[in-house]
C-alpha cells in the first residue's frame, strides 16, 4: 500500500535564532490550522483508537485475497482505506510535535503515530507474499475483469515485479515487526542532536553572544567577519568531534540494517536494492556520479571566482557561505508570496489556481519560534485534507527560495492528489525535488530580469551559483559518501566515528580541489558527516542532484520558451505515482540515465560564471 508518511526536507536550510525573529506584520496566513485534520486532539485519539482496533480484521482478507476479483478489490480496499487513515492521523501527530519538540505530549503522540504504524505494516505483510503465491495470470485476469481494481493495478503489478526479492508471509511479518526497531537510528540521532546536545556558545568580533545550535550554525557560517566564520567552523565542529563515536555507532546501524535487508531480500547490494524500490535502472545513480566527477572543474572554476570576489587569497572551507555580494533586500511573507506568483507564470492557469489557494489559507506554519523543528518542509500526505508547509521564514533570500521551494512541493501533491486515487497520488522524492528545484530557477531567473543594478544582478547570479553547488555538487558528494559506507559494509569492513570522518575527508578534498590548492579543507571540518541527517534516510540525497538537473534541463526550455514543455512538465506533476519516475520522465522526453540532464546541470552553472565575468570585467 502507498506509505504516504514522507516528509520532504530542504537540506541545510534551518531556523534563524530567536533573537532576530523577522516581522510578522502581514495578510498572508502564519500559523498553519491543523483542525482541518482533527477539531482537537481528543478526536484525534479517537481517530487513533478506531484504526488501532480495526488492524486485526485485516488479517480476515488474508485467506480470499486471491479467490476472485471480487475478494482482491475487498481487500485492497480496506487496507488501502486504512492506509488512507493513517497516514492522516501521523500528519497531525508530526505537525504538532514540531510546532515544540520539546512538549512531552506531542513525543508521546508522535510515537503512538509511529508505533501504530509499524503494527498496520505488520498486520498487513502478508499481502505481497500471499500475492506472489498465486498464479500471476489469475491476478492479471481479475485486475482485467474488475473495473474499480484500476486504482490498485500499479501496486500490484509493482509486487508481481519483486516476486524475486519478496519473503514468506512469515519472514515478512518478522521485517514488518522489526521496522520500529530499524527505525531507532534516526530517531535517536534527531534526539540527540535537537534536544539533548549542550551547544557551546561564543562571542563573535562585534560582541554579539550566540548560542551555537544548528540553527545559528547555520546563519553565522556566513558571517561577513572571516575571523568569525572560522570561530563558527572550529567551534561547531569540535562539539561534533566530541560525539562522533556515539554518532558513529548511530550510523553503523543504520547502514548495517540496510545492508541486512537488501541482503535478506536477495538483492546484490543495498543500492540496487533501492534504486528496485523506485525501479530506476542503476545508470542512473552510476551516470551521476560520473559526470559530476567529470565535471569538478567547473566546481573549481567557481571557487576561483569566489577567491576573486571575497578577495581571499587562499579559500578556506569557511569561505564557501558568505553570498558573494551583500544585499540588504528584505523578502517579507508578503513579498515572497507575490514574487513567487509572479516567477511561476509559465506554468499557467491550473497550476497557479492551486497555488493561490495555497497561498491564501493557513497550510503554513511560516516563522521560527522556541522548540520548533529547524528547517523546511512540505508534508502531503493527508490526501483527504491538503498539505502542510513548514517554513523558518528570516525574510532574507534564502526564506524567499525556501518559500518557493517548498510550495513547489505543496502544489505538487495538489496536482497529483486531483489527478489520482490515493493508491497512485503519492509521487517518488525522485520526482518531488524536481518540482521545487525548478521553482528556485525560475523565482532566480525572474529576479535577474528585473534587476535593478549590476551589484544586484551579481547578488542573483551568486545565489543562483551556490544552489547550483549545494544541491548539485554537494548532494552528489553526499551520494558518493553513502554509497562508499554501504559498499564498506557490504564488504565486511567495520564503520567507526573516526573512520566515517577519514572517509569523508577525501571526498571533501576531492571535491574542492584542496590538492590543487583551489580551497584548504581543515581535518576538523570533516565531522561534517555526523551532521546530515539524511543519511538516516536510505540513499534519499541523491536525489537533490538528479532532481537539479532535471529542473534545469525543464527550466531552460521553459525560459527558452520551447513549446509544449510547460504543460509536459505539468502532466510528470500529476502523474504522482501512477507509473515508475523513470517512465514518468521519459514520456516528457527527459532521460535521467543519460548524461544530458547533468551536462545540462553544468552547463547552467558556466552560464551563470559566464555572466558574472561579463559583469566583473566591465
Amino acid at each position: 500500500m502507498p506509505q504516504r508518511l514522507l516528509f520532504v526536507l530542504l537540506l541545510c536550510i534551518s531556523s534563524t535564532p530567536l533573537l532576530s525573529q523577522p516581522s510578522q506584520d502581514t495578510n498572508t496566513p502564519v500559523v498553519w490550522d491543523l483542525s482541518d485534520l482533527y477539531a482537537s486532539e481528543e478526536d484525534w485519539q479517537s481517530a487513533y483508537t478506531q484504526i488501532d482496533e480495526s488492524l486485526s480484521s485485516l488479517t480476515e482478507h488474508k485467506d480470499t485475497l486471491t479467490n476472485s476479483s471480487t475478494a482482491l478489490l475487498a481487500a485492497m480496499s480496506a487496507i488501502g482505506n486504512t492506509y488512507r487513515a493513517i497516514s492522516r492521523l501521523y500528519v497531525y501527530a508530526s505537525t504538532t510535535n514540531d510546532e515544540d519538540q520539546n512538549l512531552a505530549e506531542s513525543q508521546e503522540r508522535l510515537a503512538k503515530a509511529r508505533a501504530l504504524y509499524s503494527r498496520l505494516s505488520e498486520a498487513t505483510s502478508w499481502i505481497e507474499p500471499t500475492l506472489l503465491a498465486a498464479d500471476a495470470d489469475d491476478i492479471r485476469s481479475y485486475l482485467a475483469a474488475e473495473p474499480d481494481l484500476a486504482e490498485y493495478d500499479h501496486y500490484i503489478d509493482d509486487i508481481l515485479r519483486n516476486k524475486d526479492h519478496t519473503l514468506s508471509a512469515q519472514t515478512e511479518n518478522v521485517l514488518a515487526a522489526a521496522g520500529i526497531v530499524l527505525g531507532s537510528p534516526n530517531e535517536i540521532y534527531e534526539l540527540l542532536v535537537n534536544a539533548d546536545i549542550e551547544w557551546p556558545t561564543i562571542t563573535l568580533s562585534d560582541g554579539t553572544e550566540v548560542y551555537l545550535d544548528q540553527a545559528a550554525y547555520t546563519r553565522y557560517r556566513a558571517a561577513e567577519n572571516r575571523d568569525d566564520r572560522k570561530l563558527v567552523f572550529d567551534t561547531f565542529w569540535s562539539k561534533w568531534d566530541q560525539f562522533k563515536d556515539s554518532l558513529g555507532m548511530m550510523l553503523a546501524t543504520e547502514v548495517n540494517a540496510n545492508t541486512m535487508l537488501a541482503r535478506v531480500r536477495n538483492y546484490p547490494d543495498t543500492l540496487t536494492s533501492e534504486l528496485s524500490s523506485e525501479n530506476l535502472p542503476s545508470a542512473v545513480y552510476t551516470t551521476l556520479v560520473k559526470e559530476v566527477n567529470a565535471g569538478l572543474p567547473t566546481l573549481h572554476r567557481y571557487f576561483k571566482l569566489r577567491a576573486r570576489m571575497l578577495e581571499i587569497d587562499e579559500l578556506a572551507y569557511y569561505d564557501i557561505y558568505p553570498s558573494l555580494v551583500s544585499s540588504d533586500k528584505v523578502f517579507d511573507l508578503e513579498t515572497s508570496r507575490a514574487l513567487t506568483v509572479a516567477a511561476l507564470q509559465p506554468f499557467g492557469g491550473e497550476y497557479l489556481e492551486h497555488l493561490e489557494r495555497g497561498l491564501s489559507e493557513n497550510w503554513v506554519h511560516a516563522y521560527p519560534s522556541k522548540g520548533k523543528r529547524s528547517g523546511a518542509y512540505m508534508n502531503g500526505s493527508a490526501y483527504d485534507v491538503h498539505p502542510y508547509v513548514l517554513l523558518n521564514h528570516n525574510d532574507d533570500f534564502n526564506a524567499l527560495s525556501t518559500y518557493a521551494h517548498e510550495w513547489g512541493h505543496a502544489v505538487h501533491s495538489l496536482l497529483a492528489n486531483k489527478a489520482q486515487p490515493y493508491s497512485k497520488a503519492d509521487y517518488s522524492t525522485f520526482i518531488a525535488e524536481m518540482a521545487s528545484q525548478i521553482n528556485e530557477i525560475l523565482l532566480e531567473e525572474y529576479l535577474l530580469q528585473r534587476a535593478a543594478s549590476d551589484e544586484e544582478r551579481l547578488f542573483y547570479l551568486g545565489q543562483s551559483l551556490e544552489s547550483m553547488r549545494g544541491s548539485f555538487y554537494r548532494q552528489t558528494m553526499f551520494a558518493e559518501f553513502e554509497a562508499e559506507i554501504h559498499a564498506a559494509v557490504e564488504a565486511d569492513e567495520p564503520l567507526t566515528g573516526s573512520g566515517l570522518t577519514d572517509r569523508y575527508l577525501k571526498l571533501l578534498k576531492t571535491y574542492h580541489g584542496h590538492d590543487e590548492g583551489v580551497l584548504r579543507i581543515d581535518d576538523m571540518y570533516a565531522n561534517e558527516w555526523a551532521y546530515i541527517p539524511h543519511f538516516y534516510y536510505n540513499f534519499y540525497v541523491y536525489q537533490y542532484a538528479t532532481s537539479i538537473a532535471g529542473a534545469a534541463w525543464f527550466a531552460e526550455k521553459i525560459i527558452d520558451g520551447e513549446e509544449g514543455i510547460s504543460e509536459a512538465f505539468i502532466d510528470v506533476l500529476k502523474a504522482g505515482g501512477s507509473d515508475y519516475p523513470h517512465n514518468i520522465l521519459m514520456k516528457a522526453g527527459l532521460d535521467m540515465s543519460s548524461p544530458e540532464p547533468y551536462r545540462a546541470a553544468i552547463a547552467r552553472m558556466n552560464s551563470i560564471m559566464d555572466r558574472m565575468e561579463s559583469i566583473l570585467n566591465k
